[in-house]
């Protein structure tokens, strides 16, 4: 009887395990298996015609085959715009910032700085547009981030040039 019990134990503690390691690799793999379709946003006209800054999403880090990103940023002063050949390698709770540091390459470059949270990344590819919060100085930010807030990891970042 008493064997029988410990078996009992242990089946369930290796089905409680089991069942929280699957949940875990299907929260972390569900994004890569089942990515959202690309955005397809357009820019209003009234935002296209004050260019602030331009740049280009890099690889920071070239040994991390996870977190890439790739495409151009146009930034307006009412809205940050993810052009169409904008890309990252996908993964869980994506944010815009805008960070008031330049030549960013790592996630320590990122944190403790005062950025501007423009939202949630809405689709891993295509084009989108973020408002821009009143009261922003666009001269105070030079970059543009791609931000993974469930593991405060750099996904990739825009070095901003000054249009013009």
């Amino acid at each position: 009887m008493r064997r029988f019990w410990r078996g009992f134990i242990i089946f369930l503690v290796g089905g409680m395990l089991g069942t929280g390691f699957g949940f875990a690799l299907g929260i972390f793999f569900f994004p890569y298996l089942f990515p959202p379709p690309p955005a397809a946003e357009q820019l209003a006209e009234a935002d296209r015609s004050a260019l602030v800054a331009n740049g280009s999403f890099i690889h920071a880090d070239p040994s991390d085959p996870v977190h890439y990103g790739s495409g151009k940023v146009s930034v307006y002063e009412k809205a940050v715009f993810l052009e169409p050949d904008f890309e990252v390698g996908p993964g869980p709770k994506y944010h815009v910032y805008l960070v008031p540091k330049g030549n960013i390459r790592r996630s320590d470059d990122v944190k403790g700085t005062m950025f501007v949270d423009l939202g949630r990344l809405r689709s891993f590819k295509g084009s989108q547009r973020y408002p821009i919060p009143a009261g922003v100085d666009l001269k105070q930010y030079p970059s543009v981030v791609i931000w993974c807030e469930a593991f405060g990891v750099l996904i990739s970042p825009a070095d901003l040039k000054p249009a013009g």
